[in-house]
């Protein structure tokens, strides 16, 4: 492939946003979330064509940023040969059919730009599950604009072409029909799969294994953490929603606490919230987790507001009240005055190494759930114990002597019940009276 033909398969787009007093911090676009769009654009593959903010009182209802400014959004697509236009803010439907026809373009907004990069991105079954869950969620009011060309039919005797005459069901009607049936049976195959998750869920709690939960901004390096603590092999690139599919691995803090350690997808501001409703089949692990790591970009200037939207998604997937660690990502390109500190932050560097030893330390102190490595001496008619020891303990050792000597890291309950058994690793707490 020449690099020219590549040059002309990029789809050029001219960047739209507005921001109206009428309208939340969070609606509004600003030179910050149009510079965010653009990183988006190029992550789905595209280039910038040029950039136009618009500043009025309120949008307007037809074509959203007044007539004024669309011609000067159409002058920019003729001379940058943009094939598209798209928009910070979210469109209504008519808004957009109405843009599309005035420019001669394709106009999208931030919520169809998110989706098309999930929809490159997404590698499991699950993940394409909630993908296409979310567009057609994203697709189904916007269908009349599509539709709006056709003739419609209507009942049987009323006037209209030969052809279609019929029993009254509009073309647009049978289409709902059909993307509804769509949503109901991916609705009932993630259903199935938060089933799945609850079983794994129960066997870990039966276990006591206790889970992290790495959250935090897209890019903010979740995965290159995730991958330098376990030595996992997730793909960490800089670009936004590399990550789209949890991970989840094995994590040894010490000799007697191993964790589950699970990478999520990055959030970010404006998040389409029926993709945030999609992906609740995988974020749902947040509440179930014993610790979360938000993870926050501390090179980033807008790192402060970028947390502010993670803690509000966390707020949204019932994660709140779970405890939680503050890391401090990329310090090593940390540009303030003052490190950011405290009793429930840390300051790493995931790519160098920096501060790792502190966090496992402090996920250690938070997660320690009193399981220790002892050795114990089981006469041979209490093998039946050996068994109850392979299914709740992590058996380390076992040899066959006088005695079925076994090393494991065992749970406070299994101490409990085995210390007449156990002669290293751990000795009996003493009751009140004792001392």
């Amino acid at each position: 492939m020449t690099e020219d033909k590549t040059k002309e398969e990029i789809n050029r787009a001219v960047l739209v946003g507005l921001s109206a007093h009428c309208l939340t911090a969070e609606e509004n676009a600003t030179e910050h979330t149009l510079e965010e769009l653009e990183d988006l654009l190029e992550t789905a593959g595209g280039a910038c064509a040029g950039m136009v903010l618009q500043n009025r009182d309120a949008p307007d209802p037809r074509t959203f940023i007044g007539e004024g400014k669309l011609a000067e959004v159409r002058e920019l697509v003729v001379n940058g040969g943009a094939d598209m236009v798209i928009f910070d803010n979210n469109l209504s439907p008519s808004q957009q059919r109405v843009l599309s026809e005035e420019l001669k373009v394709q106009v999208l907004d931030r919520s169809a730009l998110i989706l098309d990069i999930f929809a490159q991105r997404a590698r499991t079954r699950e993940g394409r599950l909630q993908v296409a869950l979310a567009q057609y969620q994203y697709l189904l009011p916007r269908l009349t604009g599509m539709w709006g060309h056709l003739v419609r039919q209507t009942a049987s005797g009323g006037k209209s072409p030969i052809g279609t005459r019929g029993p009254g069901e509009t073309q647009l009607e049978t289409d709902r029909r059909h993307i509804r049936r769509k949503i109901a049976k991916l609705k009932e195959e993630l259903e199935n799969v938060r089933r799945v998750r609850g079983v794994q869920r129960e066997r870990r709690i039966k276990n006591e294994v206790p889970v992290v939960a790495i959250v935090g901004y897209t890019n903010a390096g979740k995965s290159t953490l995730l991958n330098k603590l376990t030595g996992a092999d997730i793909p960490a690139n800089n670009r936004l929603f590399d990550t789209l599919d949890t991970t989840t691995r094995t994590l040894e803090i010490s000799e007697a606490c191993t964790v589950l350690i699970s990478d999520t997808v990055g959030f970010i501001s404006k998040l389409p919230h029926h993709l945030v409703e999609a992906f609740k089949a995988t974020l749902e692990e947040l509440s179930f987790a014993d610790l979360l790591l938000h993870v926050i970009d501390a090179s980033n200037p807008e790192w402060r507001e970028q947390a502010a939207v993670v803690e509000k998604l966390i707020q949204e997937l019932g994660a709140a009240e779970t405890p939680r660690i503050d890391v401090f990502n990329k310090s090593d390109r940390y540009t303030g005055d003052i490190v950011p500190h405290g009793a429930d932050i840390v300051s790493i560097s995931a790519k160098t190494g920096q501060g790792l030893d502190k966090l496992c330390a402090m996920i250690g102190e938070r997660l320690d759930t009193g399981a220790r490595r002892v050795t114990i001496h089981l006469p041979y008619e209490q093998a039946g114990a050996l068994e109850t020891l392979y299914q709740e303990a992590k058996v380390e050792r076992v040899e066959y002597a006088g005695t079925i000597q076994v090393t494991a890291v065992c749970t406070p309950i299994l101490l409990g019940r085995l210390k007449a058994y156990i002669v290293e690793g751990w000795t009996p707490p003493k009751e009140f009276w004792e001392d």
